[in-house]
């Protein structure tokens, strides 16, 4: 399956929440058909067609804008079903811009996908974000999408102003109730011409540490993955407008964020295990996985490894793939 972006940036949004400034998120400056259109055009030059791709309104709030703008940019994407080109359409918005009328356009123009832009599920961090809308409304949206039968999704935030790590727990724990079928994680970066951007010159912000970032999307992915949650994106999209020097002033940001997300999940999974077989006195453990994951386990510069040696340093570690195998097993030799 392909994904065949076309980015609205701000668009249809009331609000300037503090840390946003989707014009250097997207790249692009305006939400507009014919701009759509040329996205469109740029992304056909490679695009296969197939019914498993699926076009995708990113950046603004999509119910949000005009009702004729909708309906003009969704009459694109009818042209990309019509001609075999795409299968499905998503879009994203905001949580207080859910209403029947509203779905009943979506799904007449066969709009499968809806995804919140939820950030918190914390009153206080909501009213500090200048959000603009209720947890209540997330609830009701949530409920209301399922009750039309879409396929939901959740886009949360990690490192938001007053979001303690409890704050972020409980979040995940009310999106867990909520059960969306898919969630995205984004570490809060600092990103010029925003109000956080002031807030953080002015040192009434600090931004989490790459560290502290890849720990608490971590425990958010691991709570959603053994939920059954897909998790379909960690980390903002590393593209030359967002990644031009001088636009992101401060963060947590790496290009690989969900590899290094997704790398201490696994560490934080299988240190238990190795500690059991350490002190039940095995010198030798061979960790074998699919191939797929071998990377993963070794960490970005074999950081897992590194961090394993240092807490069993009598334990010869060695990892190994099998093409054959599923899963992760750890064996010891001795």
């Amino acid at each position: 399956m392909s994904i065949l972006p076309i980015f609205i940036p701000h668009a249809g949004c009331p609000h300037q929440c503090v840390f946003c400034n989707q014009k250097k998120i997207s790249g692009q400056s305006s939400a507009t058909v014919q701009n759509a259109q040329r996205q469109i055009e740029k992304w056909l030059t490679w695009l296969k067609p197939s019914q498993d791709n699926e076009a995708a309104f990113y950046g603004g709030s999509f119910t949000g804008l005009e009702p004729q703008l909708q309906e003009d940019l969704l009459n694109l994407t009818d042209t990309l079903l019509e001609n075999g080109s795409i299968g499905r359409v998503r879009c994203s918005t905001r949580p207080d811009y859910i209403d029947k009328p509203r779905l009943e356009r979506l799904k007449k123009h066969a709009v499968t996908t809806v995804e919140l832009g939820v950030q918190s599920l914390d009153p206080r961090v909501l009213l500090v974000a200048e959000r603009g809308h209720t947890v209540e409304q997330v609830y009701e949206a949530m409920q209301l999408l399922k009750e039309q039968g879409f396929t939901t999704g959740m886009q949360l935030m990690v490192g938001m102003p007053e979001q303690s790590f409890a704050s972020l727990q409980y979040t995940v724990a009310q999106t867990l109730a909520l059960a969306p079928d898919l969630v995205r994680i984004y570490p809060l970066l600092v990103v010029k011409d925003t109000p956080l951007a002031q807030k953080y010159i002015e040192g009434s912000y600090t931004p989490l540490s790459l560290d502290e970032a890849v720990e608490q999307s971590a425990y958010a992915y691991r709570q959603f993955t053994e939920a059954g949650i897909r998790v379909i994106r960690i980390g903002l999209q590393a593209d030359d407008e967002l990644c031009t020097p001088g636009n992101i002033l401060a963060g947590p940001f790496h290009p690989s964020m969900g590899e290094l997300v997704k790398s201490r999940y696994l560490r934080d999974e299988l240190t238990p295990q190795l500690n059991k077989l350490y002190l039940a006195g095995k010198r030798e453990l061979t960790i074998t996985c699919p191939k797929k994951l071998v990377s993963k386990l070794v960490g970005m510069k074999k950081c897992n490894l590194a961090y394993w040696r240092e807490l069993f340093p009598t334990v010869q570690i060695n990892i190994e793939s099998n093409r054959e195998q599923n899963e992760i097993t750890i064996s010891s030799l001795q």
